[in-house]
């Protein structure tokens, strides 16, 4: 097998494809798309970024310390050492702070102050993607590199091969105590004062994946009872894709929590920067609804603060942040474009439809283990079913994403204008795709920036309204 991965490295050792450089990330098939020699050369233009951003910003002259984390995946290893090697032959200080999820990478560069971090992951996709995210910390917290933020610079640096040669040697050090740390402090954070976390019973299913680790280290710091699913960490995904946007990833975690009478469960992506949850009814809580707990819980505390949500579903997080008295701040979809609006708008919070969390407390990057310590601190304070909690939050009802394939990128302007003309004495926003809204209904179209799709999503407030719109729409879009 090893014989058969090196000859597949050296067929496409000369050729790098463009599209691996995505819009948040570096993500493409192993050994094909991504590989030893990839990693390599992404790894010498990720040290040429960092080198001229120093040196155009004024700030530092070498001694760049660079945080390097790696998932659980069986091509990970690999690209960590071929990686590692290319930032060390630049000049790099590599701090390697081994398995970890990306959460706990960017916690990393956040709190050791470290000056960007790379995490090797493909998140939740199928076992034979790979990939890696980028940081670089600013006085404001973390900039992820995505496509308005460096990619576009990375990708020419890398497929022209014109790498820094600094002269120096850098170094490799070693940093094992990040998770702990991670956890001790967002426990302080995120559990108020004078409350306590109860028996609480949870059933969590990490899908094999990174989300196993800081739900192991944080569940040794609670009285809570924890029933563990698919926790082994294990890159082939045995279980199921680790991908809990795909609802029936979460059938057998509904079914335990059920069995079990439990209270809560928990589902992190791949990466362990996503999560979902279910109520103790067996149910998918919809992430939308979770951005407005807690979008609540922040404005009690801060009046007048600015919360972020995407233009997916708004009703629920807009209405509950506008009578909290806060500020809502719209964003366009994807975690890098949610990081750079919270950073220009100093929000203090933001949820994503997908299940992405961010907090201006972790430098406004994810923290799927800060939106858990909170939730288990809300039903403890509160002593009653999540589902309770959460009713009167709830403004309307959900469809889910509905895709639809496109046989050419034409088509998406077309179907946009189609909908726009035919809706036109609805409140229109272009911001991200279209979005229309109707005093009891809205929805949003938009391009997938990954696969030639049409990413459909409406919300209604009754189940009448939504199936009727719903079918109007997809008729339409056919």
């Amino acid at each position: 097998m090893k014989n058969k991965v090196n000859s597949i490295n050296n067929n496409y050792s000369n050729f790098i494809n463009p599209s691996i450089f995505r819009s948040y990330d570096i993500r493409g098939i192993y050994p094909i798309e991504i590989n030893e020699k990839t990693s390599y050369k992404v790894g010498k233009g990720i040290a040429t970024l960092f080198i001229n951003s120093f040196k155009k910003e004024n700030e530092k002259e070498g001694n760049i310390k660079i945080a390097l984390g790696h998932d659980m995946r069986l091509s990970s290893p690999t690209l960590k050492k071929s990686i590692k090697k290319a930032l060390v032959e630049s000049g790099i200080t590599v701090v390697d702070i081994g398995l970890a999820s990306t959460p706990t990478l960017y916690f990393s560069v956040l709190h050791f102050n470290y000056d960007g971090g790379i995490q090797i992951s493909a998140s939740h996709n199928p076992k034979d993607y790979n990939g890696f995210k980028i940081v670089k910390r600013v006085p404001v917290g973390l900039i992820k590199i995505g496509k308005n933020t460096g990619m576009e610079e990375l990708k020419d640096i890398v497929l022209s091969e014109k790498f820094i040669e600094t002269g120096k040697k850098g170094k490799v050090i070693k940093n094992k105590a990040v998770l702990k740390k991670e956890v001790e402090k967002l426990l302080k954070v995120g559990i108020e004062k004078g409350n306590k976390i109860k028996n609480i019973k949870i059933v969590a299913d990490p899908g094999n994946a990174a989300g196993a680790l800081y739900l192991e280290e944080l569940f040794k710091k609670l009285p809570c009872r924890l029933i563990k699913m698919n926790f082994k960490l294990d890159g082939t995904f045995p279980s199921h894709q680790p991908d809990p946007m795909k609802f029936e990833t979460l059938k057998d975690l509904q079914k335990k929590v059920k069995d079990e009478r439990a209270d809560l469960g928990v589902a992190p992506d791949g990466d362990g920067d996503r999560v979902f949850f279910i109520d103790e009814k067996g149910k998918v809580i919809p992430a939308s609804h979770i951005t407005a707990l807690l979008a609540k819980e922040f404005l009690n505390k801060f009046p007048g603060e600015k919360i972020a949500f995407d233009v997916r579903y708004s009703k629920t997080v807009k209405g509950v942040i506008i009578e909290n008295k806060g500020i809502p701040v719209i964003t366009k979809v994807g975690h890098a474009l949610i990081t750079e609006a919270m950073e220009r708008e100093n929000a203090i919070f933001g949820g994503e439809s997908s299940g992405h969390y961010f907090f201006k407390e972790t430098g406004f990057a994810e923290s799927a283990l800060m939106v858990i310590i909170m939730v288990l601190n809300i039903i403890s304070r509160e002593d009653k079913p999540i589902s309770k909690i959460l009713k009167p939050l709830v403004k309307s009802i959900e469809s889910g994403e509905i895709n639809f394939e496109l046989k050419e990128r034409e088509e998406v302007e077309k179907k946009i204008n189609l909908l726009k003309e035919k809706y036109k004495d609805g409140k229109i926003s272009i911001l991200d795709g279209l979005s229309i809204e109707y005093p009891k209904w809205r929805f949003n179209l938009r391009a997938s920036n990954t696969e030639p799709l049409l990413r459909l999503n409406l919300e209604a407030e009754n189940q009448e309204i939504l199936k009727e719109k719903k079918k109007e729409l997809t008729n339409l879009l056919c």
